[in-house]
């Protein structure tokens, strides 16, 4: 069995390639390195590193060898850190945020198993708009907010929605009496425009530059809200790709949605600052993951269920005839 100084001296100097900076990061005289690193050596029964005068590299076995132990250190200290979560307790305040209304439901599930699990921990929920997502985050007045991805420049959880896009339209709309249509289209006519705030990635990913021949994809005006963004294209100034949800939340008789056959599904999920990764922002996010796949469950169950059922009704009639 390895020590743990001597994995983490390993994995250090598999990091750095380089004496001095390794002995600085661990606080130790480099020739404590040289030393803990030949004892390791002796022990593997082969050369870990390749080691000239200005050089340092790894063999493939010492390549091999932190491959191995990277990920199982990560475990290690995970497991750690929720013990001592675990006994610390959470407690204090969440602030926790959503991003268009069919995010609801997903987050607030969340937020019920986590007050399940830390009942001294006090959650706020609020609404976020398109103009205040990122600034909210950034200036603290949300820890955590649901929305699509990608949200560049946060940290991610796991997915927790994922919906089809489809195409908002003007309801007189030569495209409105489609069964579906192409992302080619988006070539022919101008597109609704995000607000300036949004991020980069996020518009390339929405309202792309172009479409995937590499046809331009003319740009419409800008909306500064999600409903004003609605009704631009009610009154015929251009398109805009959606989730299918909007189908739901927000249906109106001025716009119609039609659905894009050969577009990924858009992702849905939790979104902090990196920097703002504290005891109470993993839990919530391990709560919300947990929730859904409670959901997913139950859902899958209620599905056999009902297959069950039909199956049975299938061979009453066949028997009655």
């Amino acid at each position: 069995m390895l020590e743990r100084h001597e994995i983490e001296t390993f994995l250090t100097l598999a990091e750095e390639l380089h004496f001095g900076r390794t002995a600085e990061r661990l606080r130790v005289t480099t020739g404590r390195i040289s030393h803990v690193l030949k004892k390791l050596e002796r022990r593997i029964g082969a050369p870990l590193f390749e080691r000239t005068s200005r050089v340092v590299g790894l063999t493939p076995i010492g390549r091999q060898l932190a491959a191995d132990l990277t990920p199982l250190v990560a475990g290690i200290d995970e497991a750690v850190r929720r013990a001592v979560d675990a006994g610390r307790g959470v407690s204090g305040q969440l602030r926790v945020a959503f991003l268009g209304e069919w995010t609801a439901p997903t987050l607030l599930k969340a937020v019920n198993l986590f007050n399940d699990r830390h009942p001294d921990c006090e959650v706020q929920v609020h609404e976020a708009h398109l103009s205040n997502t990122r600034s909210s985050l950034l200036d603290g007045s949300i820890d955590v907010l649901f929305a699509s991805r990608p949200f560049d420049g946060m940290a991610c959880g796991p997915t927790l929605l994922t919906e089809d896009r489809v195409l908002a339209v003007a309801a007189a709309h030569p495209l409105a009496r489609e069964e579906s249509v192409s992302l080619e289209v988006l070539a022919d006519h101008p597109v609704v425009q995000y607000p300036a705030v949004t991020s980069a990635a996020f518009k390339r990913d929405r309202t792309p530059d172009h479409t995937p021949s590499g046809r331009p994809v003319p740009k419409g005006p800008i909306g500064n809200t999600f409903s004003e963004m609605l009704s631009l294209v009610a009154l015929g100034r251009g398109v805009l790709p959606v989730g299918e949800y909007s189908l739901r939340y927000y249906p109106r008789p001025d716009v119609a949605y039609v659905p894009i056959r050969d577009a990924p599904p858009i992702e849905r999920g939790l979104v902090w600052l990196e920097t703002n990764t504290t005891t109470r922002v993993r839990e919530f996010v391990r709560a919300a993951t947990d929730a859904n796949a409670q959901t997913d469950a139950n859902a899958q169950t209620e599905a056999n269920a009902q297959t069950d059922a039909n199956a049975q009704t299938e061979a009453v009639r066949a028997g009655e005839s």
